[in-house]
């Protein structure tokens, strides 16, 4: 069974740190590439950060760059996001999901998110 499970969510500070956790199972880690999603109260999904299957590339919206960083540890099947510097505008919940594509086609899995929560 494909499973992904976030961890890390919380109410946090704003100025304050938390790291995301997104443990897989069920399926090859390593042959697949891993993003960060997020949905704000009332909004729609907005992809936040990716590291493709190697953990050497990596991308990140404007919106989170500089503040947010994501790893992954191969040898635990997990993905993680360090969050610093958060605002209120960073208050969602947070998706990982994992991504693999080949010739014929192409195939998503998706957590089920962890809410963050920034406010004093």
């Amino acid at each position: 069974e494909v499973q992904l499970v976030e961890s890390g969510g919380g109410l946090v500070q704003p100025g304050g740190s938390l790291r995301l956790s997104c443990a897989a199972s069920g399926f090859t880690f390593s042959n697949y590439a891993m993003s960060w999603v997020r949905q704000a109260p009332g909004k729609g999904l907005e992809w936040v950060s990716y590291i493709n299957s190697g953990g050497d590339t990596t991308y990140y919206a404007d919106s989170v760059k500089g503040r947010f960083t994501i790893s992954r540890d191969g040898a635990k099947n997990t993905v993680y996001l360090q969050m610093n510097s958060l605002q209120a505008e960073d208050t969602a919940v947070y998706y990982c999901n994992a991504f693999s594509s080949w010739s014929g086609g192409c195939i998503v899995y998706w957590g089920q998110g962890t809410q963050v929560t920034v406010s004093s």
